[in-house]
C-alpha cells in the first residue's frame, strides 16, 4: 500500500478489494472453506475502510465548498449550515481514527462480556446492574445488539452475573479495554445511615471465535447441566429445561447460556463461551512465559483495578491506565465510554511500541 496515503489511499484500498474479488472469482475458491471466509472477512473490513473514508473525505469536500462560499458573501443560514457540518465531521474523523486503533488479530470479533459482583450483597450487586445498563447503553449508541447470554437476579436488587454477547464489528476491540475490576463510591441507597460505600465489580471481556480458531476440548473434561432458564429480572420462564450449563472440570471453568427457547442452541451458544475463555486462558498463559522470558512484569491482570467511578464526595470517573478523567459521571453511566475506549488504545499502543 503506497505510504502517501496509508490506511488513507482510496486507491490503494480500492485495489486490495479488486485483488480480493478477483481470488474470489477464481474456480475452487470454496475448496478450502476456512481460507476462503478469511478472504472474504478481509474484503468485507475493507470495504468498510474504504466506504468509512470515503464518506469522510466527501464531508471535508462538502465543507471546502462552503467556506469558499462563505468567503466570497457572508450568509447566516450558510454559516450555521458549515457549523453543523464542521461538528459532524469532526466526529467522524475521531471514529475513523479510533477505528484505525483497532489492529489487534480478534478485534474485529464479536464480544463476550462478563460482570462479577464482588463481595459487598446488595451493595455489589446494584453496581454490577449498572455496568449493564452502561454497557448496553454505549452498545446501542454504537448500533451493535445485545444479547444476553446469561442472567443471575441478585436476591435483592440487582445482578450476582451476567454473561452477555455484543454482536458488531470491533465490538471486542473497543471492549478490551473494559476488562478487570471497576470500583464504585458513592452514598448507599441501601443505607438507611447515608453512609458512603465502595463497591467492586469485575469485568471480563473475550473475542467470539470463529470456526477457523482451533481450541481442544475433550468431551470427557465436561459437565453438562440443563434447567429451566428465565430472562433479565424473570421477565420469562420456560416450562422445559432450555438453559444449559457446562463446566471445564480441569480448570473450573463454568458457562451457561439461557438465551435460546432451544436447548441445542444454548448449548452450542455455551460450547463457543468455553472455547473463548479456554482461548483466552492459553493466552494468558503464553504472555506470563514471555514475560518471564524477557525479564518483565506484566502490568495488568484480571485482579487489577482499571476504573474508580466516584459519586460522592465529588464526581469523577478516572481510568487508572491511562490517566483519563471525566467529571460527567452520568455521562459515563449513560454509556460515554468512547473517551476512556481511546485513551486506552493509545496507552496501549504506546505501551507495545515504546521509544
Amino acid at each position: 500500500m503506497p505510504t502517501s496515503g496509508g490506511l488513507f489511499d482510496l486507491d490503494a484500498l480500492n485495489e486490495s478489494i479488486s485483488v480480493n474479488e478477483l481470488k474470489m472469482a477464481e474456480p475452487g475458491f470454496w475448496d478450502d472453506q476456512d481460507a476462503a471466509q478469511v478472504i472474504i472477512n478481509e474484503n468485507n473490513e475493507l470495504k468498510q475502510k474504504y466506504d468509512n473514508f470515503k464518506n469522510l473525505v466527501d464531508h471535508v469536500d462538502n465543507l471546502e465548498v462552503t467556506l469558499e462560499l462563505l468567503e466570497l458573501e457572508a450568509d447566516a443560514d450558510m454559516q450555521a449550515e458549515f457549523e453543523e457540518e464542521l461538528l459532524s465531521t469532526a466526529k467522524l474523523l475521531g471514529d475513523y481514527r479510533l477505528g484505525l486503533l483497532l489492529n489487534g488479530k480478534y478485534d474485529a470479533n464479536n464480544a463476550i462480556l462478563e460482570i462479577h459482583p464482588g463481595a459487598g450483597g446488595t451493595e455489589s450487586q446494584d453496581w454490577g446492574s449498572m455496568l449493564l445498563r452502561m454497557y448496553t447503553r454505549w452498545a446501542e449508541q454504537h448500533s451493535f445488539k445485545v444479547q444476553i447470554e446469561d442472567y443471575q437476579a441478585g436476591e435483592v436488587a440487582g445482578i450476582s452475573s451476567v454473561t452477555i454477547r455484543i454482536i458488531g464489528h470491533n465490538a471486542y476491540g473497543y471492549l478490551r479495554s473494559e476488562k478487570g475490576v471497576h470500583r464504585l463510591v458513592r452514598l448507599s441507597p441501601f443505607d438507611s445511615a447515608g453512609r458512603r460505600h465502595t463497591s467492586f465489580a469485575s469485568v471480563d471481556v473475550m473475542p467470539e471465535l470463529d470456526d477457523s480458531v482451533e481450541v481442544n476440548i475433550n468431551q470427557d473434561d465436561l459437565r453438562v447441566d440443563v434447567y429451566r432458564s428465565s430472562g433479565a429480572g424473570g421477565q420469562h420462564i420456560n416450562k422445559t429445561s432450555s438453559a444449559v450449563r457446562i463446566t471445564h472440570l480441569p480448570t473450573g471453568i463454568v458457562v451457561a447460556s439461557q438465551a435460546e427457547r432451544s436447548q441445542l442452541q444454548n448449548r452450542v451458544t455455551a460450547m463457543n463461551m468455553l472455547k473463548a475463555k479456554l482461548f483466552e486462558l492459553e493466552e494468558q498463559k503464553k504472555a506470563e512465559e514471555k514475560a518471564k522470558l524477557e525479564g518483565t512484569q506484566l502490568e495488568i491482570g484480571w485482579g487489577s483495578q482499571i476504573r474508580s467511578y466516584v459519586f460522592h464526595p465529588y464526581s469523577m470517573v478516572k481510568d487508572h491506565r491511562s490517566n483519563f478523567e471525566t467529571a460527567n459521571v452520568q455521562g459515563v453511566m449513560d454509556g460515554d465510554l468512547d473517551g476512556f475506549i481511546n485513551a486506552y488504545l493509545q496507552w496501549k499502543l504506546k505501551g507495545d511500541n515504546p521509544k
